[in-house]
């Protein structure tokens, strides 16, 4: 297609335009106005008698009176606070009733003027003069809109786009794309059958069956997906056919974010796999975040961890009296002190050490008078932890003993355990060490004391985080760049994921829920399988899986079995039949178990004496020994 370049002189009449201020805008209309309707009611008299109308003095105040009605009904109706630029189609039926209105006083007038024995105005001009202002003003508010922002001569250079879905986020979308201008909104694709062949906003409504016809005869570039989810089997289905079309697929922001200010209707982005985990979105309850938060000492183990990292970002918006980091990675400890530090009014206090160093741990707690402890300080890599099972009991069992037990010495009032569905008939000692970190915070938040004090110890235990480290996806994404293959270890593998965003707020919410002793679970939907989400993976990045069925595509997929410590499914729950609701949907308590708990003084006894004879078979025995209900 010929491109045509912009007329310059157009160009800078808008850019003259538009660098105007407002107030010679709103009078350039006015003028505008009242001189199309002085010429639209003298054209009216014309065209109804037939030849040139030449008013008399009483003719001719009938005429300047139209304007001068009209004018201040167009103002007191806000037809001169609406910029053209971002002028929706909708306007015109405002327009209808303001100029409607206009003209009906004009009448009124006449009529008026005609009873003191004026010469009156025929019954058929006021109908012609309606039709003409409808027409004049209309035409003038869009007609400069097309001309001057609209720019006609580079339809060719916008984004030719699909709007998939017919809710009012996409009939939002459709509005904003028009008024930025940079994409071309051909058509909306829905599966309601009742919308086939209509138009919404003047454009029109097609099935998915369409779609791929669209693609090649209009040259569509872009489809974006503003339905809630896309998620489960029929989102898989979705993004299985829309990744065969020579197209980017992008999608609109969930409305809970759009509500919540974190995004612009017009803001769309590319597919992430978050987006098809099948979630149904809960927004965070401010108050509860607040309440968790603000004005009070937090300290966060494991801050440059992925969910660290995740839940320093929201505490520091939620403003707490101070922030500690403790964090063992000294690079990851200086990543995050100086994102934080960015817009911090609190102070931060960065400290590099371990959470097995009970004097450290002690300073801290008392030195920054520390009211609450997410712990989320661990080792969480399995296959890792199983062939260094030792190093891995010391941080997560022993680590965490010294950090609760301090944390009581130190009244600390709240205490809230990351663990992980994996402490549920663990068959890792991750897993394992997750359970005993349960365990021995449930001891030290329900054992009696000599000098009792309010305390809130809990655990959040959930599945696995999308994107966080050791997880699958970073992994997957890493082979789909190198071209495969994508390894998986079983076909029939399932995991629970959710967003590491999701997880930090929910962790933040769940310990203002919680009672001394819980444990809470985060509701993780229905389990993933690994396979559907490495296929999942490899379509998202514009790739097709290789198999038997399709030999030409870009990506195999491979099974290389179990490594020791893993399972084929994971649970959340010993006892699903004793989980119960708490106020907020996505948070569940779990039924509490009588004894088990109580045991932690021996069962430390025993493994501390395991580990002091460097014996790990002899560890992992005690470890595994200990982790019933």
């Amino acid at each position: 297609m010929t491109k045509f370049p912009v007329v310059p002189s157009l160009s800078r009449l808008r850019d003259q335009i538009s660098a105007g201020g407002r107030a010679p805008k709103r009078l350039a209309l006015i003028i505008f106005d009242a001189t199309a309707l002085t010429f639209v009611c003298w054209l009216s008299f014309t065209l109804r008698l037939g030849h040139t109308f030449v008013p008399n003095a009483g003719q001719t105040a009938i005429i300047l009176a139209a304007p001068a009605l009209a004018i201040p009904i167009f103002a007191r109706m806000g037809l001169y606070r609406a910029v053209l630029r971002y002028l929706p189609d909708r306007a015109v039926w405002t327009i209808v009733q303001v100029v409607s209105l206009a003209v009906l006083g004009w009448v009124a007038l006449a009529f008026l003027t005609a009873m003191t024995g004026a010469p009156g105005v025929p019954r058929s001009v006021p109908a012609i003069y309606w039709m003409l202002s409808l027409l004049v003003i209309t035409g003038s508010r869009f007609g400069a809109k097309w001309l001057l922002w609209r720019n006609p001569w580079r339809t060719d250079e916008r984004v030719k786009t699909l709007i998939y879905g017919t809710g009012d986020a996409a009939t939002q979308l459709a509005d904003a794309l028009r008024s930025s201008g940079g994409r071309d909104v051909a058509g909306f694709i829905s599966k309601d059958a009742s919308l086939y062949g209509l138009d919404m906003m003047g454009i029109r409504v097609y099935p998915p069956a369409e779609l791929r016809r669209l693609v090649t005869n209009i040259g569509i570039d872009e489809i974006i997906i503003t339905t809630p989810s896309v998620g489960g089997a029929s989102g898989r289905a979705l993004m299985a056919e829309l990744s065969s079309l020579p197209v980017n697929v992008r999608i609109l922001p969930p409305i809970a974010d759009l509500a919540e200010g974190k995004y612009l209707v017009s803001h769309v982005r590319d597919i992430d796999i978050d987006d098809l985990l099948g979630r149904s979105p809960v927004p965070a309850d401010p108050a509860l975040l607040r309440a968790m938060i603000h004005g009070r000492s937090i300290l966060v183990t494991g801050a440059a961890g992925s969910i660290g990292s995740a839940l320093c970002r929201i505490i520091a918006r939620l403003q707490p009296a101070r922030l500690v980091l403790l964090e063992t990675n000294e690079h990851g400890l200086y990543q995050i002190d100086r994102e934080l530090r960015q817009d911090a009014a609190f102070p931060i206090v960065p400290v590099l050490g371990s959470i097995g160093d009970s004097r450290l741990v002690q300073r801290l707690l008392a030195g920054n008078a520390v009211e609450t402890i997410y712990h989320c300080a661990a080792y969480k890599h399995v296959h890792l932890v199983e062939a260094n099972s030792l190093e891995g009991i010391r941080n997560n069992v022993l680590g965490t003993q010294v950090l609760a037990e301090a944390a009581v010495e130190a009244r600390v009032p709240n205490f809230i355990l990351i663990s992980s569905d994996k402490a549920v008939r663990p068959a890792s000692v991750m897993g394992a060490t997750k359970r005993w970190a349960e365990k021995i915070v449930r001891f030290h938040g329900t054992k009696p004391l000599a000098d009792p004090f309010t305390r809130n110890y809990a655990c959040v235990r959930f599945g696995n985080v999308i994107g966080s480290s050791g997880s699958v996806v970073p992994l997957f994404k890493e082979q789909i760049a190198s071209g495969g293959p994508v390894t998986i270890t079983d076909e029939k593998m399932t995991r629970y994921f959710m967003s590491v965003r999701e997880a930090a707020e929910l962790i933040v919410q769940a310990g203002g829920l919680s009672q001394s002793g819980d444990i809470l679970l985060l509701e993780m939907g229905e389990p993933i399988s690994i396979r559907d989400l490495a296929q999942d993976m490899v379509a998202l990045a514009g790739l097709t899986v290789r198999d038997a069925r399709h030999p030409e595509g870009d990506i195999e997929i491979v099974t290389i079995g179990m490594r020791e410590g893993e399972k084929l499914h994971e649970e959340l729950f010993y006892d699903p039949t004793g989980v119960s609701a708490t106020a907020h949907p996505k948070i569940l308590r779990a039924k509490r178990q009588n004894g088990g708990h109580s045991s932690v003084p021996d069962m430390m006894a025993d493994l501390r004496a395991a580990m002091d004879a460097m014996d790990s078979d002899a560890t992992v025995n005690v470890l595994f020994k200990h982790t019933e209900q």
